[in-house]
């Protein structure tokens, strides 16, 4: 189903700007091996783009139709996965975040709910904060037995080539990660780069960008740690470009992976590598060389 944008009035003052909320959900189920969409609902300017098969698996492409997220703009994606479904989800380009009136932050809510067995393979495009952008992002995860979610994320202090380094208002992201109801992890971040001092000892320094990358289930062991190390530890800095990393477990039935650099495109590069390598090492499949670059 398609249907019209929908808005959802923030207050009654006369003057006052209309919040956008756009929507969209897609429920995923396996049918004789074989991932598909069940059913999927939106409103501009979100949509999926393409799902298509592959190899077993579905693979899913977000596009957003607008340059990005406006002043108070706000976007809330639902993605249900059935009982051994198996889907990969990115989207076309950057999230872009553009400037944001003081009290009218724009926002994203995404919502992964996995039955028994489900995998979620979320490889999104890097997040762009614009100068004066100010950001929520909100990701909830909610996991069953033999269940297994993953993702790769990358923070861009802005448009590093038109001068903006960290010239947005504030950045706030939130993971929370729910297993058979029982709350696993909570992360939350906050970063308001007027009031912080960014490049202090300790804190960013001269690097720039970031990046973390997730793996959840009851698969995980220790042995995925050793692998994740071993990768980080073989990872060569492109010139002009150092990588700083670093990886743990969670409490429960996790690992974490958080990186530095100077751009982008390395943490990019990084994130396909550690996904490659847990893809392989818990899926026991190879890499989807469909989002390999040249």
């Amino acid at each position: 189903m398609e249907g019209a944008k929908q808005k959802s009035w923030a207050g009654s003052k006369e003057g006052e700007q209309v919040k956008r909320t756009s929507v969209l959900r897609a429920a995923f189920t396996s049918r004789q091996g074989l991932t598909i969409v069940d059913n999927k609902f939106h409103t501009a300017p979100i949509k999926i783009a393409k799902a298509f098969p592959l190899d077993g698996q579905l693979g899913i492409i977000v596009m957003d139709v607008s340059p990005g997220l406006l002043s108070g703009d706000r976007y809330e994606l639902l993605w249900t996965c059935g009982d051994d479904s198996h889907v990969m989800i990115t989207n076309q380009s950057y999230t872009k975040v553009h400037p944001s009136k003081v009290a009218e932050d724009s926002s994203m809510l995404q919502q992964f709910v996995l039955a028994p067995n489900a995998v979620v393979e979320h490889m999104p495009e890097p997040v762009m904060l614009y100068k004066d952008a100010a950001f929520r992002n909100e990701t909830r995860v909610e996991m069953q037995q033999g269940s297994v979610w993953i993702q790769g994320e990358v923070l861009c202090p802005g448009r590093t080539m038109r001068g903006e380094r960290f010239d947005y208002r504030s950045y706030r992201n939130e993971l929370s990660i729910h297993y058979e109801g029982e709350l696993i992890f909570f992360q939350r971040q906050q970063i308001d780069p007027a009031n912080h001092a960014i490049t202090a000892p300790g804190c960013w320094e001269e690097m720039s960008h970031s990046a973390t990358f997730y793996v959840f289930s009851d698969r995980v062991d220790r042995s995925h740690l050793e692998l994740i190390q071993q990768k980080l530890d073989r990872i060569v800095s492109p010139e002009g470009h150092r990588i700083v990393s670093g990886a743990s477990m969670t409490h429960h039935y996790g690992i974490v992976v958080s990186a530095l650099s100077t751009a982008a495109w390395p943490l990019q590069q990084l994130m396909r590598e550690l996904w490659e390598t847990v893809r392989y090492a818990l899926l026991e499949r190879p890499p989807l060389r469909f989002l390999q670059q040249p």
